[in-house]
């Protein structure tokens, strides 16, 4: 893949998939306000389709747009195997994404972990992330979360969790003072980026954790995977489904729910029940 293939994919982006990923990419990132003026943004790498895309998308973005921000990309190896690191420089590489690249041992940390090890890999990663970031001067990760991410977070909090709750568009950080997390693909579907993926013929890594390589292997279990099938299952029978889901959590009526939390305190409905009838 030469820099003429880079420029191909750049071209896809805002040509091919101009409505599906490059519109919807622009309208989360206003309609969440997720940069102003003078952000330094680590885009965060892991590999894997979908942040590749956002490393590209955040590229024609500067390049197009007002460039009121910096950005830096930034690779973390948690403990991928040799040909797993390799294809992820090869590809940066190939699409012209200049990458800085730090090295942890997460994955030696949570491998023999049997309770929740995708939640604690989750969270050493975004720490480190985090850390690193703000030692290149950052103020704000973007992480690959899309749309399908988000609607199986709401179910799975639902069915497995017993409350209600979403992966939100941006949040600030609650042990990084002065950092915050962004999520640009919020609105774009992963069968979109998979279709861009496949027209570019372009090849990247999976989680490649050795808990990910059970489960191909028929010895794990992902309460994820699980979720995914049980979406697809239900939008057989009706095309709102998806959409239905992501709405839910922008349509909670507090008059109608039993209790909330809200800034760690719960509020119940029967507090002051009888002086409002």
């Amino acid at each position: 893949m030469s820099n003429i293939k880079a420029q191909d994919v750049e071209r896809s982006i805002v040509k091919k998939f101009r409505k599906e990923i490059w519109r919807k990419f622009t309208k989360a990132i206003n309609e969440y306000e997720m940069i102003q003026d003078g952000d330094r943004i680590a885009v965060c790498i892991s590999g894997g389709k979908d942040s590749m895309l956002m490393a590209k998308l955040f590229q024609e973005l500067w390049r197009h747009g007002r460039q009121n921000f910096e950005l830096k990309f930034l690779v973390m190896n948690p403990g991928y195997n040799e040909e797993n690191y390799e294809n992820i420089l090869r590809n940066a590489q190939r699409l012209n994404v200049p990458v800085t690249v730090f090295h942890t041992e997460i994955f030696d940390t949570v491998a023999d972990i049997t309770d929740s090890p995708c939640y604690l890999c989750a969270r050493m990663r975004r720490g480190y992330l985090y850390s690193n970031a703000r030692e290149l001067g950052c103020n704000k990760i973007a992480l690959g979360h899309h749309y399908d991410d988000v609607i199986e977070t709401i179910l799975m909090g639902m069915l497995y969790g017993g409350q209600v709750q979403t992966m939100m568009p941006k949040l600030h950080s609650t042990n990084f003072e002065g950092m915050e997390l962004i999520r640009p693909l919020y609105l774009i579907r992963e069968e979109d980026i998979i279709r861009w993926m496949h027209y570019n013929e372009l090849r990247f890594i999976q989680c490649a954790c050795r808990f990910t390589e059970n489960l191909a292997s028929g010895t794990g279990d992902s309460k994820r995977a699980e979720i995914k099938e049980l979406i697809r299952e239900l939008s057989r029978k009706s095309p709102f489904i998806e959409s239905n889901i992501f709405r839910s959590v922008e349509n909670v009526n507090l008059s109608t729910v039993i209790a909330y939390k809200k800034d760690g305190v719960k509020h119940h409905f029967l507090d002051g029940y009888d002086s409002r009838g």
